[in-house]
């Protein structure tokens, strides 16, 4: 009988690949298919020489197709090598490579296994907080360079005991080559302390923490990414001196429960939010509320929606045990300010609002806020992309020529880097209007660029010149600055994570943002490529009453709003509608309106949100950005289906999309006493209808081209919705999913419009 040839193939693969259990993966798969070599990490992935004959190199080719749940492969190069004659299959030692492109994945979620153990009496790990397996644990926020091995990460600073090693050495244990392996005998140790840093000694930390969440007290806690701030979600008098020490008026807080269970009794938890709220990513999914449930009020005051997750690391889970109830888990910061992620960082900024400092000492080496996502047209969007998808690489369509940084917005700040077909966004950073949050933007720059080992030849930035972002990105020394404009971010953003070429119908909504005429634009449709756009349509504009002043107090926008529709009078009876305003104010306000004053212009959806709803609403402030347009969305009656009249003006190509009419009408029904519920219907509903009109318009001069929607309004899932339906069948519209549709994500757009505006290309 012939003896069949042995043959040799490398094959190296690129992507999430380390830090996922895939090397042992590896291993286990070539010894199922009779295949000898050996696997290793290096700087830009995994690379594999494998040796056997072709029947059991091609069962080994096959099952490489699908890696353990956490791998994301993004590319796999194979090659012939000479046969060698081993006896077996090994995992070797990572060594460097030419090329460093990260694959640390983001942190993921404690698995299964390992919560049976930290609740199991009679296992050794039984209560150990830092407990995972190369299923789970953190990843991204330890690892301070790559390739990913203990060396590289905060575990270095713990030496594995005996019976640690053995399962890091076998390759049939669960925690073999798991980098964060720790126990209680040789890993990080967990600490209560008092707000002046003091110990609190004897008894476990963890159960201590938890008497003084039941007793209404407020704990900073020490997680993956950064501190939370918790406290019990049932007690009214805790949120109070929470709100009340963060100076956070009446922002939702996020709730964190125990299990599935736990989150259907507080919310409406569909098969979509379960696979969200159950996935390694672990996001805080926003949710219908029930009624009647145990929570405070004050966790999301005069907001239908709740912000629901799960625990993601063994210290929640032990925490939310013994607390016995659902605790709010919300950022540990003073309002505006980045996340605190050390520990005597944690106690100099947090002293005034947390009662107790639940700490450890495995340090974090890169701040990873909490990811948030919703439910938006029958799938789940990433609204704010941080841990658990950090830094997972988006593919790109078209290579990038020239590395590029694209510096991202000025609120809910993201930045991205790209090289070659594949971009990252880096962590949420927030909005960049204090140096501490600059100061966190720049190292998280610094860090990822490290990381990445990417040096930007091409810096990328808003084309607002005030915007820190774009001061930083004028700072930088890379020689070729190219200036993005917004809302063509936005399309592009969507573009390149549908992979489409273009050109497309790009939707643009949201508040602001500058124009090259100098105008805040917001409610923009755009022809567009990932070079070139042509403003299609807009909005009728506002004008800014108080300027930026007036986006904090929404009633100048709506006032504004009926002068503007009545043709520069006031009506009658006005006043009426502004009881919240002093007559002071008011007086002075509507003198500066008929005045005829220069005022600023703006023509973002998100202002007429904020008018309509302020109107409507009767609200005078907004204690927080999207406040008043997050409630006029959730007042509107998801039956009504009507919609207001609207008047279109075409003027040099340019269609305006003018909404005057339909206050009108709102405001004649009102007085007649209808619902306000229907009104808030109805103005979403005229928005949906006044959209698929402008596109039908523009379809007719440029073609059936794809439509894609984005910027902050698409967050609003009724307009999403509702846009996508009016627009059926002729057009499909493609939505945001794993990149945010708001300004966390415009950094991708400003990443493949630079890049493409460099080469050229249409």
């Amino acid at each position: 009988m012939a003896v069949a040839q042995v043959v040799g193939r490398r094959i190296r693969i690129q992507g999430t690949v380390q830090g996922v259990g895939f090397r042992p993966w590896v291993y286990r798969t070539a010894h199922l298919a009779g295949v000898t070599g050996r696997v290793r990490n290096d700087s830009a992935g995994v690379v594999i020489e494998a040796f056997g004959d072709d029947r059991a190199l091609g069962a080994f080719a096959d099952a490489l197709q699908f890696p353990p749940p956490a791998a994301r492969i993004l590319a796999v190069d194979e090659s012939v090598i000479d046969a060698e004659p081993l006896a077996d299959f090994k995992i070797v030692e990572s060594t460097p490579a030419a090329e460093r492109r990260v694959s640390i994945p983001p942190d993921l979620a404690i698995c299964d296994d390992c919560v049976r153990e930290i609740f199991d009496p009679g296992n050794r790990r039984y209560r150990y907080p830092f407990t995972n397996c190369t299923n789970c644990g953190p990843r991204f926020t330890i690892a301070n360079d790559i390739p990913y091995d203990r060396a590289a990460t905060t575990m270095a600073a713990f030496a594995m005991c005996p019976a640690c090693r053995r399962e890091y050495d076998d390759p049939a244990d669960r925690r073999f080559h798991a980098q964060p392996n720790a126990c209680p005998v040789c890993g990080p140790r967990v600490t209560l302390h008092l707000s002046d840093g003091s110990p609190v000694l004897g008894g476990d930390a963890i159960a201590l923490a938890a008497t003084a969440l039941r007793e209404g007290r407020i704990v900073a806690v020490k997680g993956i990414g950064g501190f939370h701030l918790a406290c019990d979600a049932t007690n009214g008098d805790a949120l109070l001196r929470l709100r009340t020490r963060k100076r956070r008026d009446e922002k939702p807080f996020a709730v964190m429960v125990k299990d599935l269970a736990a989150a259907s009794a507080i919310a409406f938890v569909d098969d979509i939010a379960r696979t969200l709220l159950t996935s390694v990513e672990r996001p805080i999914v926003l949710l219908a509320k029930r009624e009647g449930t145990l929570l405070a009020p004050s966790v999301a005051p005069g907001n239908r929606m709740v912000g629901v997750f799960l625990p993601y690391s063994p210290l929640h889970h032990l925490l939310l045990a013994d607390a016995g109830r659902a605790l709010v888990m919300t950022s540990a910061n003073l309002s505006d300010e980045p996340i605190a992620f050390r520990n005597d960082e944690a106690l100099d900024r947090l002293g005034g609002i947390a009662d107790f400092f639940l700490l450890h000492d495995r340090e974090i080496e890169t701040r990873c806020d909490d990811s948030v996502a919703a439910l938006i047209a029958d799938r789940a969007t990433v609204v704010r992309r941080s841990r658990g998808y950090v830094p997972r690489a988006v593919a790109l369509r078209h290579e990038v020529s020239h590395p590029v940084l694209a510096c991202g917005a000025l609120l809910k700040n993201t930045f991205c880097l790209a090289a070659g077909s594949n971009a990252w966004l880096g962590p949420h950073i927030g909005d960049l209007e204090n140096l501490e949050t600059y100061d966190s933007y720049t190292a998280a720059i610094e860090r990822m660029q490290r990381f990445l080992q990417i040096r930007p030849e091409v810096i990328a930035h808003d084309l607002h010149p005030v915007y820190l972002s774009s001061v930083y990105a004028r700072s930088r020394p890379e020689a070729i600055r190219i200036p993005v404009q917004h809302h063509h971010a936005h399309v592009v953003s969507a573009m390149a994570e549908h992979g489409i070429e273009g050109p497309v119908i790009g939707i643009a909504y949201d508040g602001t943002g500058l124009g090259p005429d100098g105008t805040a634009w917001g409610g923009e449709i755009l022809v567009a490529t990932a070079r070139d756009f042509r403003r299609a349509a807009t909005f009728r504009p506002l004008r800014l009453l108080g300027g930026d002043k007036a986006i904090r107090e929404p009633w100048r926008l709506a006032l504004a709003l009926v002068v503007d529709a009545f043709g520069g009078t006031l009506p009658a009876n006005i006043r009426e509608w502004f009881p919240a305003v002093s007559r002071h104010e008011f007086t002075a306000a509507c003198q500066l309106l008929a005045g005829g004053f220069a005022m600023p212009l703006a023509h973002g959806v998100g202002r007429y949100f904020d008018a309509f709803g302020a109107l409507f609403l009767g609200r005078r402030r907004a204690s927080f950005e999207g406040q008043v347009a997050l409630e006029w969305n959730q007042a509107a009656d998801p039956a009504v289906a009507r919609a207001y009249p609207v008047q279109m003006h075409d003027t040099a190509g340019l269609i305006h999309i003018d909404l005057r009419m339909a206050l009108r009408q709102a405001l004649v029904e009102r007085e007649e006493d209808e619902n306000v519920g229907a009104i808030a219907a109805a103005f979403h509903n005229t928005l949906a209808y006044a959209t698929a009109v402008a596109v039908r318009r523009i379809a007719r001069e440029v073609g059936r081209l794809p439509v894609v929607a984005s910027g902050g309004c698409f967050q609003n899932a009724r307009l999403a919705e509702s846009v996508r339906a009016a627009l059926s069948p002729e057009h499909e519209v493609f939505l945001h999913g794993d990149v945010p549709p708001g300004d966390g994500g415009i950094a991708l757009g400003q990443a493949v419009i630079a890049n493409a505006k460099l080469e050229g290309r249409t």
